[in-house]
């Protein structure tokens, strides 16, 4: 805990001195397909995770779908954040559970309605927290904290812009 404070007091009194290092372009992660619905996606680090779809829309369940790995994401990423809350701010937790799941409308994606999202509809966030000593509605407000300052969680309620580019090559008969 006292080293994951260090560090976010030194990262903070950095951008507190240096604003304009704290805005930056991401990593990236290209996706290529496989076969099917198969996709395999790497970082510019050596990264690897891959993906398949459900057997009921023509994948093979071989992997997460790309869906279950953005849940995934949200929940690790309020992990991260309320465990580094809970650093900065001495408390040392006990148990720290995020379970995030969502309700989805098949017929977004499958184009069959325009007027029904392609992604989920709601989601749900929930945390399991605890720590010896604290009061729940301290831990209560780690939690929230957590969540409303998890970057993925706010790329999933905020319209992000974004810029789309579509290179075609085209192929030699079969």
């Amino acid at each position: 805990m006292d080293g994951i404070r260090a560090a976010l007091e030194s990262a903070i009194s950095h951008l507190s001195d240096h604003p304009g290092e704290a805005t930056y372009t991401d990593s990236v992660a290209t996706a290529t397909l496989l076969g099917g619905l198969r996709v395999r996606t790497t970082g510019s680090a050596g990264e690897t995770v891959m993906t398949d779809m459900p057997a009921s829309i023509g994948g093979t369940a071989s992997a997460p779908s790309a869906g279950w790995l953005l849940r995934a994401a949200e929940a690790s990423c309020v992990a991260t954040v309320v465990a580094m809350r809970a650093a900065q701010l001495g408390q040392a937790l006990g148990t720290l559970t995020v379970t995030v799941d969502s309700v989805s409308d098949d017929r977004g994606i499958l184009g069959m309605d325009d007027a029904i999202p392609v992604g989920p509809v709601r989601g749900r966030i929930s945390i399991r927290i605890s720590a010896a000593g604290a009061a729940a509605a301290d831990l209560e407000r780690i939690g929230r904290w957590g969540i409303d300052h998890c970057p993925v969680v706010d790329a999933v309620r905020r319209a992000v812009p974004i810029e789309v580019d579509v290179e075609t090559e085209p192929m030699a008969p079969a």
